[in-house]
């Protein structure tokens, strides 16, 4: 979980945090071992040992707790995102960043991964759908805007954007989440010039 600290001490700076840390940390490793609608404020209390009151006061609910670690990954991951794509210099420069941040993200936080997995249906089906969505669209749009800078791009505009993101991270992604789960062993880095290539080869294929 130190990987898992360590992003929290990101967003969370300073020693008035260190109380929702540790319970932030507590709750993800509750959810991961017992999943999150098994998992109980009393038990998050328990495992902290903080008070029901704390508990309240930083997140409100249990829902207030989930939220808090799945925007907490994601805006990890696209700070991870946007530091590769500084000083890209062509459309296969941006696919390979975008590819590379994906990976060595997922390979430094399994804890926050696995969890961005589990806990999708959970936020979508609470008062934060929305913001979820707006913070996707947002990234799309990101995205697509950094893609569209290069004139060797134009071939991708035919292509529905819902599409061209499941053509570009499609295979990463299934890498991923067979290694979160133990379905393979070996690490996501050792695979992913070869899985940039292969997202770039077959955009490529499409011109």
């Amino acid at each position: 979980m130190q990987s898992a600290q360590e992003l929290l001490e990101r967003l969370y700076p300073g020693r008035r945090a260190a109380l929702k840390i540790q319970i932030l940390l507590d709750a993800l490793s509750c959810f991961l071992e017992n999943g999150i609608e098994t998992t109980s404020i009393e038990m998050i209390r328990a495992k902290s040992d903080s008070s029901v009151g704390a508990i309240y006061h930083h997140f409100k609910n249990k829902e207030g707790i989930v939220a808090t670690l799945f925007f907490a990954a994601l805006d990890d991951q696209a700070a991870r995102r946007d530091d590769y794509l500084e000083g890209t210099e062509s459309l296969q420069d941006v696919l390979y960043a975008f590819i590379h941040s994906y990976i060595d993200w997922v390979s430094e936080q399994p804890e926050f991964a696995k969890f961005l997995i589990s806990a999708r249906f959970s936020v979508m089906q609470s008062e934060d759908q929305e913001r979820l969505v707006q913070k996707n669209k947002l990234r799309n749009q990101k995205i697509f805007n950094e893609i569209s800078n290069y004139a060797e791009a134009e071939f991708l505009k035919t292509i529905p954007h819902e599409l061209l993101l499941s053509l570009v991270i499609g295979s990463t992604e299934n890498y991923c989440r067979a290694w979160l789960s133990q379905r393979v062993h070996s690490n996501p880095k050792v695979y992913k010039d070869i899985l940039a290539k292969a997202a770039w080869d077959s955009l490529q294929n499409l011109n």
